[in-house]
C-alpha cells in the first residue's frame, strides 16, 4: 500500500499531461503503465528486504567494528565496505554509461574509492565526536576550489556522481552502519552522530571525480538516446520487458553478490548473528534482489522514454515555460517513489522517538524536490551556469548548520543523497535531456546537474524544519519550566498555610 500510494500520483500526472499537453502513442502509454505496476511491486519487495536484511546487517557490522581494538583494521574494513557497496549501486552504472569520454570502470572505481575514503572518515568522526558542520564546511570549500580547476562541462557530472552513489543499496546499509557505530556511545550526542554518514559519503565521489576530470580533461560526451520502443499490441509490451529483464537481473545479481560475499566473510570471522537471524537476513536478501530487479526493469523500460518524450515535446512547443510549474508538481510527488526515502524517514522517526514523524519528513523532502525541479527547468530554459546556483545554495546550507539542532544537520545532508535515487536517474534525467534537446542546449552542461540540484534542495528545507523544531522545543521547555515554577510556588504556599493553621488553633 505504501508503494502504491507513492507511485500513483506521478503516474496520474504523466497520464494527464499526455492527454492535455503532449499526446503520446498508445504503445508508449501502455509501456509506462506496465512500468508503473512493476515499480509498485519492486518497491514493496525492496522496502521489506531492506528492513529484514540491509538494516540489521549494517547495524550489526557497525556495532562489531566498535568492539575491535585495532583502529587500522576498522578503517580498512570501512574502506572496503564503501568500495564494494558503491560498485554494487545500480544508479552509478547508469551514470557511467552516459560519459563515454571516460571508461565506465575507471569512473566507477574512482567513485568507489571516494566513497570508501569518506566512509572511513565518517567512522573516525563518530569515534572522535567531531562536529559534522566543521567537516562539511571544509570539504565543500575544497570541492568548489577544485571545481574551478576542472573543465566546465564536467562539473555537473562530478556533482551528479555524488548523488547517484547514495541509492537503494548504499543508503540502507550506511544509515544502519551509522546507528550501529553511534549506539556504542552513551553520551548525549550519540543520537545526533548516528546521521551524517551518507552526507560525507556523497562528498567523496564529487572530489574524486573532479580530480579525475582534471587529469582526463574530457572535452565532452556523447549521450545515449532514449527513443520510445515500437509497441502495437499488449504482447509487444510484455516482450519488451521480458527482453530487458535478464540484463537488470544480471546487474543486480553481480551487485548483491559482492555484498553477500563480504557479509559471509564478516560472519565467519565475527560469529555476530545467530542462526535464526541469518535465515531472516537471507530471506531479506532474496526480497531485496527481487525488488531491485523488478523496480529497475520497470523504471528503465517504462519511464525513461516517457520522460524524454515529455521534456522534448514541451520544450519545443510555444508553452515551454509550463515546464517550471509542471516540474514543481512532478518533483513534489516523485520523491515519494524513491525506495531509499522510505528507509531514511522511518529511521529518523525511530531515532527521534517520534519527535520527527515520517509524514513531516516526507512533506519537507517533497517541498525541497519541487524547488529543485523548478530551478532546474529555469536553468535549462535560460542556459544559466549551474555554479551560479550551487555556490550560493551550498553556502547558505552550510551557514544553517551552525544554527539548527545538530541532528538536523545530519538528517538534512543525508536527505540530499537519498532523494537523488533511481527515479532521478531514470525519469528526471531523461526529462532534463529532452528539455535540453528541445531548446537546443548543451546536454553536458545543461541536462546534467539535475541530480546535483535534487541533492542540494533538501539541505536547506530540512534545516529550516530544524530551525522551527528548535524554536518549538525551546518554547515548550520554557513553558514547562514556568508551569513547574508555578506549581512549586503553589505547593510552598499550601505548606505555609498548613504549618500556620495548628499554631492558631
Amino acid at each position: 500500500m505504501e508503494a502504491f500510494s507513492s507511485v500513483l500520483p506521478i503516474t496520474a500526472i504523466v497520464l494527464i499531461v499526455s492527454v492535455v499537453l503532449v499526446p503520446m502513442p498508445t504503445g508508449t502509454i501502455l509501456t509506462f503503465l506496465a512500468g508503473s505496476a512493476l515499480l509498485i511491486i519492486g518497491m514493496g519487495f525492496f522496502t521489506l528486504g531492506a528492513d529484514m536484511a540491509m538494516m540489521p546487517m549494517g547495524e550489526g557490522i557497525g556495532i562489531q567494528l566498535t568492539k575491535t581494538t585495532n583502529l587500522f583494521l576498522v578503517l580498512f574494513i570501512s574502506f572496503v565496505m564503501g568500495l564494494i557497496i558503491t560498485i554494487a549501486e545500480p544508479d552509478l552504472q547508469v551514470l557511467a554509461r552516459q560519459v563515454p569520454s571516460i571508461p565506465s570502470m575507471v569512473l566507477i572505481l574512482t567513485v568507489g574509492v571516494g566513497v570508501g575514503l569518506f566512509l572511513l572518515m565518517s567512522i573516525i568522526r563518530t569515534f572522535f565526536k567531531i562536529r559534522l558542520s566543521y567537516l562539511l564546511l571544509g570539504f565543500y570549500v575544497l570541492v568548489f576550489v577544485m571545481a574551478f580547476l576542472t573543465p566546465g562541462n564536467f562539473i555537473p557530472v562530478a556533482f551528479d556522481s555524488g548523488g547517484v552513489t547514495t541509492g537503494p543499496i548504499t543508503v540502507p546499509f550506511i544509515l544502519a552502519l551509522g546507528v550501529g557505530v553511534a549506539s556504542i556511545r552513551s553520551d548525549k550526542d550519540s543520537q545526533n552522530d548516528s546521521f551524517g554518514l551518507v552526507a560525507l559519503c556523497s562528498v567523496g565521489p564529487i572530489l574524486s571525480v573532479l580530480l579525475l576530470g582534471i587529469f582526463f580533461r574530457p572535452s565532452g560526451a556523447d549521450i545515449e538516446g532514449h527513443t520510445a520502443p515500437l509497441v502495437e499490441t499488449s504482447r509487444d509490451v510484455v516482450e519488451i520487458f521480458a527482453l530487458e529483464l535478464p540484463h537488470y537481473l544480471q546487474d543486480v545479481l553481480y551487485a548483491l553478490a559482492a555484498l553477500v560475499v563480504f557479509f559471509l566473510i564478516f560472519q565467519l570471522i565475527s560469529r555476530r548473528f545467530k542462526r535464526h537471524q541469518l535465515v531472516r537476513i537471507g530471506v531479506g536478501f532474496l526480497y531485496t534482489f527481487i525488488g531491485l530487479v523488478v523496480f529497475l526493469t520497470g523504471v528503465n523500460v517504462g519511464f525513461i522514454p516517457v520522460g524524454h518524450l515529455l521534456g522534448s515535446d514541451l520544450a519545443a512547443s510555444p508553452f515551454k515555460w509550463i515546464l517550471v510549474p509542471l516540474g514543481m508538481v512532478i518533483g513534489y510527488f516523485i520523491v515519494a517513489a524513491e525506495p531509499a526515502v522510505h528507509v531514511l524517514t522511518k529511521q529518523v522517526e525511530e531515532i527521534s522517538a517520534g519527535a520527527i514523524p515520517q509524514k513531516i519528513m516526507n512533506r519537507g523532502l517533497s517541498i525541497g524536490m519541487a524547488a529543485a525541479l523548478a530551478i532546474t527547468m529555469v536553468r535549462i530554459l535560460t542556459g544559466l551556469s549551474i555554479m551560479w546556483i550551487l555556490i550560493p545554495g551550498y553556502a547558505f546550507a552550510l551557514i544553517l548548520t551552525f544554527f539548527v539542532p545538530r541532528i538536523f544537520t545530519g538528517i538534512a545532508f543525508d536527505s540530499g543523497g537519498v532523494c537523488s535515487g533511481p527515479m532521478t536517474s531514470t525519469f528526471l534525467l531523461p526529462l532534463a535531456m529532452g528539455v535540453c534537446e528541445g531548446t537546443g542546449g548543451d546536454l553536458m552542461t545543461d541536462a546534467f546537474g539535475i541530480v546535483a540540484m535534487v541533492a542540494m534542495a533538501p539541505l536547506i528545507v530540512i534545516q529550516f524544519m530544524g530551525l522551527i523544531y528548535g524554536r518549538k522545543l525551546k518554547r515548550a521547555v520554557q513553558k514547562t519550566e514556568q508551569e513547574l515554577e508555578a506549581i512549586s510556588l503553589e505547593n510552598a504556599g499550601e505548606i505555609t498555610e498548613f504549618e500556620e493553621g495548628p499554631a492558631h488553633g
